[in-house]
């Protein structure tokens, strides 16, 4: 089972155009006090995009450190106007972290928050990059070239690269993704296809805009449907929900954290969130017991559904009209083919309730990782991308994940899938957050180790947490000890930091 595919623009720097001439005057960008329209956009856009070409950035890449801000979607959409390829970058990364992507990346231009560019100069020279544009308030802000009367000089090669982005970085080397204009483009329709919105949808933006994630579910499905982009510098409760009814937003592209964190918030009661008709669900595995108890508070499904970086980054959503299945990551965007094989070879093709890697392939797979040909040709083979994530088909072709396969804790020769655990854990009533992982074992090679995070005024004892688990899971797969934590350590896409917990659990943090 798959969608329809919508329509498919060249590029995003198309579908961006094709919007300002259908509604120029169309609010596109919010951020505070500061709103750009449709004829604004393309203008700053244009402007900026040519500044850049000055460069000689035309066939080379440009890498951008920005929080989330008008200035970071002017600056991604310039980029790709001016033939450059976008190099997207996590601001939280470590000077170590930045450089060697900086060196990799081989990038032309700089572009980097005012308040961190003089501390990112001598890595940018460093890596031989030339030029170094600040943004911000004590620079210079891009929603000011919107008086300009620059033209677009011309639209991207939908075969040429658009992004580069860098998956990891924490650990080991990050792998930076080779997508083209069209894969990009074609993404959008895809996800269009499951998802279909409305002209003038209001879309509120905090999830990074470094991300896959919200470059697809943000920045690019607001250009697609002409509606305007609300953007959030950051993640604040408080400002979160005040902007739902402020700015009357309709689609709230989200994580499971922030889900958890709202719920949380004493302010969540007290919001109106009557206009916002879909929530989408992303980067993280979302708890069926969290889906639903957001249902049921709000009166609005979150559309859960799945994909990664190499794959534009969309492969599967529950659709908004059509069955929609808890717990699962729904159906095959339009174009794509989704296979669970077994984990040893990657050959044979598991029968649907069978766990297994999940590989898939369509227009939108990434063209391979930059200078990595080894890692290219393990993640992409006979034209299938290999994602290294287990899951299991049902018999109607919906999608469920199970885990990482890198995650497989294998406790006395058995697979224990650290997500089930984690499930069995989110269905205690005390329970608001839950993480299980590994640890090493002398006589079962591995056990399972568990941390929580308690409800607010809730009461919940280990033991009491165990006998929970022991009356749900196969003895091998419950944990040998669960810690209780004032918060699960998130990475800076608000994921699950296991690297986090297993250094906390090799010093003996349990």
């Amino acid at each position: 089972m798959t969608a329809p595919l919508s329509q498919i623009y060249a590029s995003v720097v198309h579908m961006l155009v094709a919007a300002a001439e259908a509604t120029p005057d169309a609010e596109a960008l919010v951020e505070g006090q500061t709103r750009l329209t449709y004829r604004d956009y393309v203008a700053c856009v244009a402007a900026f995009a040519a500044e850049l070409a000055a460069h000689g950035v035309r066939g080379e890449r440009v890498a951008t450190i920005l929080p989330n801000s008008i200035d970071a979607c002017i600056a991604a959409f310039g980029i790709l106007a001016a033939g450059a390829q976008h190099v997207p970058l996590n601001p939280l990364y470590t000077p170590r972290e930045i450089g060697e992507i900086l060196s990799d990346a081989a990038a032309r231009v700089l572009i980097a928050a005012d308040d961190a560019a003089s501390a990112l100069a001598p890595l940018a020279e460093s890596a031989g990059i030339g030029t170094l544009i600040a943004l911000g308030p004590r620079a210079r802000s891009l929603s000011t070239l919107r008086a300009s009367a620059v033209p677009l000089e011309r639209l991207p090669d939908p075969d040429a690269l658009a992004l580069l982005q860098y998956t990891g970085g924490t650990t080991g080397r990050a792998k930076g993704v080779n997508l083209s204009h069209r894969a990009i483009a074609t993404n959008v329709a895809q996800r269009e296809g499951l998802l279909p919105t409305e002209a003038g949808e209001r879309i509120l933006c905090v999830m990074p805009l470094f991300h896959a994630y919200a470059m697809a579910m943000g920045l690019f499905l607001a250009a697609n449907c002409r509606g305007s982009l609300v953007v959030l510098p950051r993640y604040e409760p408080e400002k979160l929900l005040e902007a739902i009814g402020e700015e009357r937003i309709t689609v709230f592209p989200g994580s499971p954290t922030i889900f958890v964190g709202l719920m949380a918030h004493p302010r969540f009661a007290r919001t109106s969130w009557s206009r916002v008709h879909t929530c989408y669900s992303g980067a993280a595995p979302l708890a069926e017991p969290v889906l639903r108890r957001w249902e049921a508070a709000v009166g609005t499904p979150i559309l859960e559904g799945y994909g990664q970086t190499e794959a534009g980054p969309v492969l599967s959503f529950n659709p908004l009209h059509g069955v929609r299945k808890p717990g699962s990551v729904g159906i095959p965007v339009a174009a794509t083919e989704i296979e669970i094989v077994d984990v040893e070879t990657g050959a044979r093709v598991l029968p649907p309730g069978e766990r297994g890697e999940i590989r898939a392939r369509g227009p939108q797979i990434m063209q391979g990782y930059r200078n990595l040909p080894l890692e290219t040709s393990e993640a992409l083979r006979g034209g299938w991308l290999y994602t290294g994530d287990i899951g299991e088909l049902d018999a109607d072709g919906y999608l469920t994940i199970r885990d990482r396969k890198k995650d497989m804790v294998i406790v006395g020769g058995y697979n224990v899938y650290p997500r089930e655990v984690e499930e069995v854990l989110f269905a205690h009533p005390a329970v608001m957050e839950a993480a299980a992982l590994g640890a090493p074992d002398e006589y079962k090679g591995e056990i399972v180790r568990a941390y929580v995070v308690l409800k607010p005024g809730a009461h919940a004892s280990e033991e009491e947490l165990l006998v929970h688990c022991r009356a749900n899971l196969a003895k091998y797969k419950v944990p040998s000890s669960i810690e209780r934590l004032e918060a699960i350590p998130k990475t800076s896409v608000n994921k699950t930091d296991r690297q986090a917990l297993r250094g906390r659990a090799s010093r003996g943090g349990l």
